[in-house]
């Protein structure tokens, strides 16, 4: 009788221990790895921050986050590595701009097709983002047309601005309202007139190292020329440009698609570029593709410029303004435009290597659509980063924030964050009505397939690398190297290339 008692606790106790097991095994969270570009995080900002958030993802879906922070000077590079050797990454930042371009990278099969998967994982998020933007991110990839990547609800439009130091603009006597209003002219002697007197009021501070014009070289020539990005040009940079109206986007002025450096707009910006910096106009680390944008951020983020570039989202100048210690000014070259650049300007794909993609998209999913989610992964922690005022507004603890601040825009939906206090409790409502006035551009939501000329965009990005941010950075002489440099473009084929975006643009059109 003992021994059958016996076997009956043995029995009991191990079916308790594997039932034990089983339930621990059974709630033991996925992890996932995400990749995020423009971030400025500390480790141990990070820890504490997702310490917290992981809680909340296992409880909502079964899921912890391990997130690297890809900043404006290793994220090109670095992905494109870990892509290349199959790096065990469930989702990266993609878009239009970066080096893990989000057409190609579609195309030669880095990212998961989510249109199967969305209304089971993501049926929140296909309520949530317009289809306007969803149609956007639509592309010709490895499994055939569709959606490879998650599209950012956030600035729906493109608007290039002169990011301006207002506060050294009055310290050398201007009208800074009057200057803003009027506008900036890059060949003018007023504007040249400005970096001057800039750069000698530091000289006479002993300060022999200041460069008054601290821009992005790509951004600085589109805001002159008035050019927008090509969807679907070289992943490695842009060769391609279609001119538009400044002032009315929507109306058709006749424009094609271009060689971007072949043109006599092109030949006179690189030549003022160089120009200027010749005079100490702009520093040699802006002119050095390594150091370039770490160099700009670190300087705007100083207050240490006078004119700088800035692809506009609404409202930045008071952030930037409060971050700075300045007053921050944007001044629009041009109005606001949208097309498939701003549908694609920031998204989030999942790799195919990812053993996950269900519970990736769920993830992704909650991200966009859960305030709590987004607030915590973009903001950080209430008592930490922020804290929540009365009104629904929130107030950062500066000197934690200044260890914990990705990129806001890089991030997803933008509009369930709550808004600063400098911002102001309709400062979302005003930002999406400033976004839906933008007009469209002619060719609206076009996306140049570059994939019937892979061999010619391969070579013409190798004589791009040689040449163009040189020119585009004021550190080459055009008089010198433009010539050569559109011989070697030309011999590359960038006729065929040029030529095989506009048969599809006239396609598009009807």
């Amino acid at each position: 009788m003992k021994k059958i008692v016996s076997l009956l606790l043995a029995l009991v106790m191990f079916a308790g221990v594997f039932a034990f097991t089983n339930t621990a095994s059974a709630e033991e969270p996925v992890t996932l790895k995400i990749w995020f570009h423009g971030s400025n995080v500390s480790p141990e900002a990070s820890k504490k921050v997702l310490d917290e958030l992981n809680v909340y993802l296992n409880e909502k879906i079964g899921a912890k986050l391990d997130v690297i922070w890809g900043t404006w000077g290793d994220f090109d590079t670095a992905v494109v590595t870990a892509l290349a050797g199959g790096d065990n990454v469930d989702m990266y930042f993609t878009c239009n701009w970066s080096a893990d371009e989000y057409n190609k990278y579609a195309r030669d099969g880095y990212w998961v097709k989510l249109d199967d998967l969305l209304p089971q994982y993501g049926a929140d998020l296909l309520a949530t983002i317009p289809e306007g933007i969803w149609e956007c991110a639509k592309t010709n990839g490895y499994d055939g047309m569709g959606i490879y990547a998650v599209p950012a609800l956030k600035d729906t439009a493109t608007q290039n601005c002169w990011d301006v130091n207002g506060t050294l603009l009055a310290e050398l006597g201007y009208d800074v309202d009057a200057i803003c209003a009027k506008g900036l002219d890059y060949y003018s002697p007023e504007f040249e007139e400005m970096l001057q007197k800039a750069k000698d009021l530091k000289a006479s501070q002993g300060v022999n190292d200041f460069y008054p014009l601290c821009v992005e070289p790509m951004v600085l020539e589109r805001l002159v020329n008035v050019t927008s990005i090509v969807t679907g040009d070289l992943g490695s940079g842009n060769v391609l440009s279609y001119y538009y109206d400044k002032e009315h986007p929507a109306k058709d002025i006749g424009s094609k698609i271009v060689n971007k450096f072949s043109t006599p707009e092109f030949e006179k910006y690189a030549a003022r570029t160089y120009e200027l910096a010749q005079k100490g106009f702009i520093s040699p680390s802006i002119q050095n593709v390594a150091t370039s944008n770490d160099y700009r951020t670190a300087c705007q983020n100083s207050g240490e410029y006078l004119i700088s570039t800035q692809s506009y989202a609404y409202g930045c100048e008071i952030d930037f303004s409060k971050a700075r210690g300045i007053d921050v000014r944007m001044v629009p070259a041009s109005a606001p435009y949208m097309d498939s650049t701003s549908g694609q300007g920031a998204m989030m794909a999942i790799s195919t290597v990812s053993k996950n993609p269900e519970k990736a998209l769920q993830f992704l999913n909650l991200l966009n659509t859960d305030p709590y989610v987004m607030t915590t992964l973009n903001y950080g922690l209430e008592g930490f980063t922020f804290n929540k005022n009365a009104d629904g507004t929130i107030t950062w603890i500066e000197e934690n924030r200044a260890t914990y601040s990705p990129w806001r825009n890089g991030m997803g939906n933008v509009r369930i964050l709550p808004p600063t206090a400098d911002e102001g409790v309709n400062y979302w409502k005003d930002f999406a009505e400033y976004y839906n006035s933008a007009e469209a551009l002619p060719y609206g939501s076009f996306i140049f397939d570059s994939s019937e000329v892979e061999t010619e965009g391969a070579a013409i990005a190798n004589v791009f690398a040689e040449y163009a941010f040189g020119l585009c950075s004021g550190a080459t002489d055009p008089a010198a190297v433009l010539a050569e440099f559109l011989q070697k473009l030309e011999a590359a084929g960038i006729n065929e290339f040029v030529a095989a975006a506009n048969e599809q643009l006239a396609k598009y059109a009807g």
